[in-house]
């Protein structure tokens, strides 16, 4: 993976981010998206975010590399504090980290995402935090996809700017998701009841407490509502 070519997840990740947009990429890590959108003509121009010093260094490198450094700025912050009211971001994107990192990343920088109109989250585990986020903070689900690459599946969940509601499976396993249920989104809850079943088995195994009864009923409707869609 380079600048001019993206790993197939990165790439959809890309194919979300609105032609001519600012866009602020938080975790980039060496910036290859950010690198990437500018090299196809996709964003106006991009701020970078990233915590550690190391990939903040590679990230810089990259930009000044590709000729970017009059369009790419990489700061070194912690989640949204790489965003100034002055850059404008209207597209946040946040790839390649757990579902409630995501979310307490967006949580701690509510107040940088003013102007922001549309975010692009790639969960590698528990997308479902994020789908509870943005219902309970202004956002809704636009668009999902859902993708398999090097025997790992992967959710992209694009938020924008609205109010809805949605029901505990569609949370789960994604309102727009559910609708397309594409082979992978098929093959992704099937294994994941595997695994929920080889955990029951396990539970039923133990000492029988009230914490113990507690996770295996959570487990059970879990099961059921996943089951539900799958078979409608």
């Amino acid at each position: 993976m380079n600048t001019n070519h993206l790993s197939e997840r990165l790439a959809m990740v890309a194919s979300f981010v609105p032609q001519d947009t600012v866009l602020a990429d938080i975790g980039s890590d060496h910036a290859y998206l950010p690198c990437y959108l500018k090299n196809i003509g996709k964003i106006q121009r991009a701020v970078a975010g990233e915590v550690v010093k190391g990939p903040f260094e590679s990230a810089r490198r990259n930009v000044q590399l590709n000729g970017f450094s009059d369009h790419i700025e990489v700061r070194l912050a912690n989640g949204l504090l790489a965003i100034e009211p002055a850059d404008k971001v209207e597209t946040v994107t946040i790839a390649g980290m757990g579902g409630t990192l995501i979310t307490t990343i967006l949580q701690d920088g509510m107040k940088r995402l003013d102007g922001v109109k549309r975010i692009v989250a790639q969960p590698n585990i528990h997308a479902i935090a994020i789908r509870q986020w943005a219902m309970k903070n202004g956002f809704l689900i636009a668009d999902e996809e859902i993708l398999q690459e090097d025997g790992k599946i992967y959710e992209v969940v694009v938020l924008e700017r609205g109010i809805a509601e949605y029901s505990d499976a569609d949370l789960l396993v994604g309102p727009i998701l559910r609708k397309k249920n594409s082979d992978v989104f098929q093959a992704k809850w099937e294994r994941e009841m595997c695994e929920w079943k080889r955990v029951i088995r396990a539970l039923e195994q133990a000492e029988r407490t009230e914490e113990i009864q507690k996770k295996k009923t959570e487990i059970e409707q879990k099961i059921e509502l996943v089951r539900k869609v799958l078979t409608a």
